[in-house]
């Protein structure tokens, strides 16, 4: 699969999850939502950051641009990731928060898939992408699980923190019960 399609599939995979949110029938059922929507989207957002987006402003012209603008957005997500993960189950302020969640969200897969990937695909080729499909999937395996707006978000900063960011992540979520990824 090749690094759009795998970023697409992530996006159709987020978008269940909210509707699985609203279809929950607890508070435990939409806290257990709420959690692996912040894992999921932790890492999607540290994978984007440390490897796409460095491929995107070296290939785009005006990538620069364009990541900057994305990058805007991974940090609006990231704060309300945070603000969700230091709920507890059935706190009053989730609903709001998850709406807002789905705004940006939504929002930031539209500029994506609209704008960013198309011109993505026609800067590098399929082979470029082929490449960077194989090293995403190697790399969500170890990618950070929960968000950290206040970390690099571009390189080489970030492939420092990243791995520690992970490793802190992972340990965070054995103790607290979490599904492990």
């Amino acid at each position: 699969m090749d690094a759009i399609e795998l970023l697409k599939h992530d996006h159709r995979m987020v978008e269940q999850l909210f509707r699985d949110y609203h279809a929950a029938a607890s508070d435990t059922q939409r806290r257990g939502v709420v959690e692996i929507l912040v894992r999921e989207l932790s890492k999607h957002a540290a994978l984007e950051e440390l490897l796409v987006y460095p491929l995107a402003r070296e290939s785009i012209p005006d990538g620069d641009r364009l990541v900057d603008g994305h990058l805007a957005e991974h940090m609006d997500v990231k704060k309300t990731l945070l603000a969700l993960d230091r709920l507890s189950s059935g706190d009053e302020r989730t609903d709001a928060l998850m709406a807002q969640l789905e705004r940006e969200t939504e929002e930031h897969v539209r500029e994506e898939e609209d704008e960013f990937m198309p011109r993505l695909r026609d800067a590098v080729g399929q082979q470029a992408l082929d490449e960077l499909g194989r090293t995403l999937k190697e790399a969500k395996r170890t990618a950070p699980t929960r968000p950290h707006p206040h970390a690099p978000d571009q390189p080489p900063a970030l492939a420092l923190a990243g791995p520690v960011a992970a490793l802190y992540d992972r340990v965070r979520d054995r103790l607290q019960g979490r599904p492990l990824t």
